[in-house]
Order: C-alpha cells, then structure tokens, then sequence
C-alpha cells in the first residue's frame, strides 16, 4: 500500500517536516511521487520511519541510526557491529549522565543558597557572582552534542 506524507507521518509518529529530513539525510531514500507529485511512503518505509523514530527517542545520534539501518540493510544484520554501535552510545550516554549529575549538585548548592532573609535573592546574587567569575569560553565550532 502507498502512503501519502501524511498518512506516513500518522502512522510511523514522525512529523511530516522530520520525513522529509530523514529523506535528505538518507536514512530514507527519495520518495516515488505521484501524477501530482505527493511523495508516496510503502508500509516498509513506514515501518522504518518507525525504526528510525524509536532510536531518536533513545536519543541515538543520526550517524548511529544509519549504521544501524546499513546494518540491517546487509540482510542478515552483523550483532557484532550493532552491539558496538550501542556500546558506543551506551558511553555517550553514561558521559552525558555524569555531566547531569554535576549539574543537579550544582543546582542543589544554588538552592541552597536561597534562605529567604535578606532584600536581594541569594540566587540571583551567586548567579551574578559566578557569570563575572566564569572565564568567557572562545567561541566553539557548531558541533552539535550528541546527546
């Protein structure tokens, strides 16, 4: 069965615009279009929008998911290969657990900075000391994070 963009969309819990993105990026590949140029989605393509929706929502990278789908794509897909492929995103996560770890102990001591005395937020305050404290950063490349 043939699927208009967003009968796709519906059916796979991907945004039509995220459809269209995934296709530029070649997780997808260029659509057939109909008479009146409406691209057209098979039920296999909508099942891998639905692959590629369940890696994004455990916060795989693009990179990752097209290992994976050029994994899949070889047949029999190689478990060594997706194992390290997950293995690796396994790391990234725990790096970015860590990194929110630190964060919520900083934030539990700014809070604990908030006594209610005084006529000035002892929040605002710290929050003012530390932004003059805090070396400005050169500017860093658009390198995304990837988590």
């Amino acid at each position: 069965m043939q699927h208009r963009i967003g009968d796709a969309a519906r059916l796979s819990g991907v945004p039509a615009a995220n459809i269209r993105y995934y296709e530029k990026e070649g997780l997808l590949a260029a659509q057939a279009r109909a008479d009146n140029r409406y691209r057209l989605y098979s039920d296999d393509e909508v099942h891998r929008l639905r692959f590629v929706r369940l890696c994004r929502a455990m916060d795989m990278s693009l990179d990752e998911v097209r290992t994976l789908l050029a994994l899949d794509a070889g047949g029999t897909a190689d478990g060594h290969a997706a194992c390290a492929t997950l293995d690796e995103h396994l790391g990234h996560v725990r790096t970015r657990l860590a990194e929110l770890h630190a964060l919520e102990q900083e934030l539990r001591a700014l809070r604990g900075r908030c006594d209610g005395t005084g006529g000035q937020c002892h929040v605002i305050e710290a929050l003012h000391a530390r932004a003059d404290a805090e070396p400005v950063p050169p500017p860093a490349p658009l390198a995304r994070r990837h988590v």
